[in-house]
């Protein structure tokens, strides 16, 4: 296991295993969740290459998939009944499926659509550069064996479906990781219908992650411990001692796991499960994923170097769908409300522990200063 670990709230860029760097510009004082002194930008590691095999479908999951296409088909299709079929084992299946049932089950029109903007206009967009930055990392994420031309076919519409949606809501930030959950619906529905899921999703799921700051992001991430701590007091206790944060699942927010994982069949699959579940669910599962592997966590030192390099890393079979049963039970039990009050008690304690570090480093730096210059006066 590599895990490149080294947080300091003194430095300029955060190295959080091998998955995220932070990079912040600070004028008055570091503080992640300051809306007025610090601009922070994710910047997440080069994916692994992403494995595109497919797994033969169960008798069971066939005779599901024909029975949403009838469903499909029909005149009555309602949004719960494709929530039913995106939460039930399987989800959606297979891609043919989930072209035609992730438009139904967000409300997004399948044809017709608005004039697509200017290249011109595109190109003058002030994240133009990042954005196309991104895409010419995300080759690992494309499905291999894709002749040169498609893909620089593939590339050219991610970076368009993404820049239309920032140019028509100038107010949303455009953040690295954006361009993971874009691919995979470019992949599955092609550019068009991705723009439109695209610009459903940023209007809601992804709207807390496109704010100018990360203040809204930092809090959204508290409800991972109080909810572990709801079903294991001692793992979140022991988590809490490690001093490990909640940074290791930073990446697996922004992204909708899209990023971390190594098996396009699971990517899909999670996707079926947010898309029908209310935008805090990415949390809920992965309260679960740390509950499930509370043996793993016992087992490795309890320090924050230790536990983020273990949390960071995914295993690479894990059972999604137990985990999924896992998190909806987790939001029925402990939904958003029951636990708000614990989080915004974390993020105070958090913001004070910050201000007490800052503060502390502040007097050393000034101590160090008046020392050298003590010396130089001799």
């Amino acid at each position: 296991l590599k895990c490149n670990f080294n947080m300091d709230i003194n430095d300029t860029i955060f190295n959080g295993g091998n998955d995220l760097h932070l990079e912040q510009n600070v004028t008055d004082d570091t503080n992640l969740s300051s809306t007025k002194s610090c601009q922070t930008r994710v910047v997440l590691e080069e994916g692994s290459e992403l494995n595109f095999k497919e797994v033969p479908e169960s008798g069971e999951l066939k005779e599901k998939g024909r029975e949403i296409e009838e469903y499909v088909n029909g005149d009555n299709i309602t949004v719960e009944r494709l929530r039913e079929y995106a939460l039930s084992e399987g989800g959606f299946v297979n891609d043919y499926l989930r072209l035609r049932c992730w438009p139904l089950l967000i409300g997004v029109p399948i044809s017709g659509g608005e004039p697509l903007s200017s290249e011109e206009s595109l190109r003058s967009h002030p994240e133009y550069s990042q954005v196309v930055l991104d895409v010419n990392r995300s080759l690992k994420r494309f499905p291999p064996g894709v002749p040169y031309s498609k893909r620089v076919a593939l590339q050219g519409q991610l970076t368009n479906l993404i820049l239309r949606v920032i140019t028509k809501y100038p107010h949303l930030r455009y953040y690295q990781g954006y361009h993971d959950v874009a691919i995979t619906f470019l992949l599955v529905v092609g550019e068009d219908l991705a723009f439109r899921i695209m610009e459903k999703l940023s209007t809601c799921h992804l709207r807390d992650c496109m704010e100018p700051t990360m203040e809204k992001t930092s809090h959204l991430l508290n409800y991972v411990y109080p909810l572990v701590n709801r079903v294991n007091p001692r793992l979140c206790t022991y988590l809490d001692k490690s001093g490990a944060g909640t940074m290791f699942c930073l990446p697996w927010f922004l992204t909708w796991f899209g990023h971390s994982l190594n098996h396009y069949r699971d990517v899909v699959r999670l996707y079926d499960f947010f898309l029908a579940s209310p935008p805090l669910m990415s949390l809920y599962l992965t309260a679960a994923i740390v509950i499930f592997r509370h043996e793993d966590i016992f087992s490795t030192e309890c320090d924050m170097a230790s536990i983020h390099c273990l949390l960071s890393q995914l295993p690479d079979e894990l059972p999604f769908e137990r985990l999924i049963a896992d998190a909806v039970d987790l939001y029925d039990s402990f939904p958003p409300e029951k636990v708000e009050i614990e989080v915004r008690e974390r993020a105070k304690r958090e913001k004070e522990e910050r201000e007490r570090a800052e503060k502390e480093a502040r007097r050393s730096a000034a101590d160090r200063k008046k020392a050298v210059t003590r010396l130089s006066v001799r």
